[in-house]
């Protein structure tokens, strides 16, 4: 989580353990139940005021309210302020080291096979 504080920047990513456990079923299930936790319960999304009421949760109590509002617009992808469900499972895969090295990994192998499928 670069560019966030002390607290966010000693994150410890457990992504790809608990994908090695769940399985991809189950961690996309645990990363929805992770956006139900922070959004806000009447707009559906996770706000600012969300996820600084709910930061806690995730041990993240000292992040600063810029921090936080680097957070949200970082994974904000269509502009309206606030991270839908799909906003937040991505922004979660790209702050996730082991899991963006291990898609990496998988998208060479597939582009490797096609290419060699083609006769290059």
């Amino acid at each position: 989580m670069a560019g966030f504080g002390k607290t966010a920047s000693d994150f410890e990513d457990l992504l790809p353990a608990m994908a090695e456990k769940l399985g991809g079923e189950g961690l996309i299930r645990e990363l929805c139940n992770g956006f139900r936790l922070l959004m806000d319960k009447e707009k559906e999304v996770i706000t600012v005021d969300s996820l600084k009421r709910n930061a806690a949760m995730l041990g993240l109590q000292d992040l600063r309210d810029d921090e936080l509002v680097s957070m949200v617009r970082e994974g904000d992808l269509d502009g309206d302020g606030a991270l839908n469900e799909m906003e937040f499972c991505v922004l979660m895969f790209r702050l996730s080291p082991g899991l963006m090295e291990e898609s990496q990994l998988l998208l060479e192998g597939i582009l490797e096979d096609e290419l060699r499928t083609a006769g290059f």
